[in-house]
């Protein structure tokens, strides 16, 4: 599903008014009833109901809900902020039809008229939404302020009042809501951790937009779902033996770090890899072998003298360290073999202390940093977007795939495209998750996946076995070993 900007969603807006075809009040009417049915099926047993309208047409929306809710005998009072202009047509049109209905209007024109909240109350926020260009000031800003300052549940619709829609909102004074019904799609605000703290559970409500807007190519940005994942996703054949699915190499663990390396061998067995290998300290053998039987073990001081070649695909980073030893296994991986590899955790520490090796790496290489990883390879960025715009950059200028891991994961590729992750919760947020996915993208690379296919799938993998995985432990609970148990489920659901 692409991503698409303020803009580029107001144009849909219009080829919809134009192609269904269908008025813009009509529009409005209808993304006001799927709001209205939320809140019926959803909310209840509040004080009061207080809407707060800008002018614009997130107030019009506003306005369009308070006359529906009144239609299903729930009151409501609307209040107005007066900021200079008459408003939309929209929003005109849904006043004059709202003074027909038993709601009582408020204009609000200095903070003198602000009312007081109770905590019991419900707010809905309408003051407003995708279009905003500058932060909030004025009576606006004292307004979200007071709204804020309030114990009483609040509700945004389209966007919290105050958040930019495409780009990070930090200093701004935002609407801190409980939860946000966005319209047809999630919005870009809603992706950055910056944001997190104002836009709560968000709610995506299908508007009816027409389905034959053209968005290819429209947005470098896109966000897995089901329907890319399956078409990925390949089936095994029935006349196939291990052969046919790669030999995976791990490189990974040192003396005190022997965990890293089995739970990446593990993730990588479960990923459906033929064979696995883990390459790992000698004196550490007992313990790769006792916890991960079905791999093979290498010791890593014979990097010098292995044939690289024989493996599909190699993973290197987890648990190794950084001494001189782990940086030679490195340089012995990126001297002597050309196809993708995929590095993570020390293998990028590595790299950041040695950055000509960034110029080693095979085309076609994945690298999966944590957002503090990312900055010491690539430099400090001031916020998500910056994270996002440089690590494209920079996967299009080394022709790498650089997956940045967090909620909402995103993978930058070569070509420019930009992907988000739509699976995953809270709960990965613990030790080895991380040497989870590297063995999952690894595996999948042995068995014959692109490295993008192997990105997406395997960010998808990793976070859906994490979803399935907290129904049963909680996220609290979670460890990065259930990541790898609750995979074979993972892989049912996309298989289904």
């Amino acid at each position: 599903m692409k991503i698409l900007s303020a803009e580029q969603i107001r144009k849909w807006d219009e080829f919809t008014i134009l192609n269904e075809p269908i008025s813009s009040i009509d529009l409005m009417e209808r993304a006001a009833r799927q709001c209205t049915q939320w809140f019926e099926q959803k909310k209840g047993g509040f004080r009061k109901i207080r809407i707060f309208c800008g002018k614009g047409n997130n107030g019009g929306d506003g306005l369009a809900i308070a006359r529906q809710l009144v239609e299903k005998d729930i009151l409501s009072d609307v209040y107005i902020l007066e900021f200079g202009s008459l408003g939309t047509n929209d929003f005109q049109t849904n006043l004059s039809r709202l003074h027909s209905f038993p709601v009582t209007i408020h204009f609000i024109q200095h903070q003198d008229f602000f009312p007081v909240i109770d905590k019991a109350d419900l707010i809905i926020d309408a003051l407003f939404g995708s279009g905003l260009n500058r932060p909030l000031d004025g009576l606006s800003l004292q307004l979200v302020q007071h709204l804020n300052k309030s114990a009483a549940t609040i509700i945004a619709i389209d966007l919290p009042s105050g958040m930019f829609a495409d780009k990070p909102s930090p200093t701004n004074a935002v609407i801190k809501a409980h939860e946000t019904l966005t319209f047809q799609q999630l919005k870009f605000c809603f992706l950055f951790p910056e944001n997190e703290p104002f836009f709560g559970e968000v709610h995506v409500l299908n508007i009816g937009l027409h389905p034959d807007f053209s968005i290819a190519g429209n947005s470098m940005f896109e966000l897995t779902d089901w329907k890319m994942i399956k078409e990925i996703y390949k089936p095994r054949k029935q006349f196939s033996h291990k052969g046919t699915y790669g030999h995976a190499l791990i490189v990974a663990g040192e003396k005190g770090k022997m965990g890293a390396a089995v739970l990446c061998t593990r993730g990588c067995l479960r990923s459906g890899a033929g064979l696995v290998s883990a390459m790992v300290p000698e004196e550490q053998f007992a313990i790769i072998q006792t916890a991960v039987p079905e791999a093979m073990a290498i010791a890593q001081e014979t990097i010098e003298t292995v044939d690289l070649s024989k493996y599909t695909t190699v993973g290197i980073g987890p648990g190794t360290g950084t001494s001189e030893e782990s940086a030679r296994l490195l340089q012995r991986v990126l001297v002597n073999y050309n196809r993708p590899i995929v590095i993570d955790a020390d293998g990028l520490n590595i790299i950041a202390a040695n950055d000509e090796l960034l110029s080693e790496l095979p085309p076609g290489s994945i690298l999966s940093p944590h957002p503090k990883e990312f900055e010491r390879i690539f430099g400090k960025t001031e916020n998500h977007l910056e994270r996002i715009q440089t690590a494209r950059l920079q996967a299009q200028k080394l022709f790498v795939y650089i997956i940045v891991k967090g909620h909402y994961s995103f993978v930058a590729c070569p070509d420019g495209e930009v992907y988000f992750n739509s699976t995953g919760n809270s709960g990965m947020a613990t030790g080895g998750s991380g040497d989870v996915l590297t063995g999952i993208l690894t595996g999948l690379l042995a068995q014959g996946y692109s490295a993008k296919e192997s990105c997406l799938l395997g960010m998808f993998l990793h976070g859906l076995s994490a979803d399935i995985a907290v129904k049963t432990t909680s996220q609290e609970a979670l460890v990065a070993g259930d990541i790898t148990e609750y995979l074979g489920k993972a892989f049912l659901s996309i298989a289904n």
